[in-house]
């Protein structure tokens, strides 16, 4: 762990966190202020950040690498909740409900990871009023999506939910499709897509399988690319 110094500051932590919606609208100033509040951690692969269950007591923002956020449940069955792949915050809405954490989060490689205490994130929010509507607006959309989500698993069968999430791992709002072509940016196992799907992972594999067939999806490697993202739409009823 260690202390943010000027260097550091200058040398890219202070814009990736400008340019996150939290801070977007604050001056640099503002930002290089938070930034030197905090302190800078490395996670190797495989190092749990935090677990489900655990006390919040500080708010990460994730400048280099790439997290997994998910939750267990008593029986054992794992829910994949996002991935994270590039420059923004998170765990901030456990301090703000003071409450304990809602989900596990493990780094998927090695990641640099700005932390701030709870209390002082709070302050911050305080002290600047873009900043804490900005927040208010994200978890508003957080619960729209889970909104969405319970509206997909009423009215929408799996094989339409996995067709809307490979389109959303690629333009989560779906205000702009993607073009055909478009390769998933990150790898995405089944398992995985299972967990966003509500699904099993036997009959997740079984559609993507069907959608190959169909030419709708192929695979590169161990990515897939959307190859008919007007064939994904209509199956996924947008």
């Amino acid at each position: 762990m260690a202390s943010i110094t000027e260097t550091m500051v200058t040398s890219g932590l202070d814009k990736a966190m400008a340019s996150a919606p939290l801070l977007e609208d604050l001056p640099p100033r503002a930002v290089r202020d938070l930034v030197t509040q905090g302190t800078l951690r490395q996670y190797r692969r495989g190092t749990y950040l935090f677990y489900q269950g655990d006390q919040s007591d500080a708010v990460f923002f994730l400048w280099k690498g790439r997290l997994e956020v998910g939750t267990l449940s008593l029986t054992g069955h794992r829910q994949l909740l996002t991935t994270l792949d590039h420059p923004q915050f998170f765990g901030e809405l456990g301090i703000l409900g003071d409450q304990k954490r809602t989900a596990t989060a493990v780094a998927l490689e090695d990641a640099v990871v700005w932390v701030i205490t709870g209390e002082r994130f709070l302050y911050f929010l305080s002290q600047h009023f873009e900043a804490a509507l900005a927040l208010l607006k994200g978890l508003a959309g957080q619960i729209q999506a889970h909104e969405s989500f319970v509206e997909d698993l009423l009215f929408l069968d799996l094989k339409g939910r996995v067709a809307k999430r490979l389109l959303q791992l690629v333009s989560p709002s779906l205000d702009e499709l993607p073009a055909d072509g478009t390769v998933l940016p990150a790898v995405v196992t089944h398992a995985d897509l299972a967990s966003l799907c509500g699904g099993s992972r036997e009959n997740v594999t079984r559609i993507l399988s069907e959608f190959q067939r169909r030419g709708l999806v192929m695979k590169d490697g161990r990515r897939y690319v959307l190859k008919s993202v007007t064939g994904l739409q209509r199956l996924a009823a947008l």
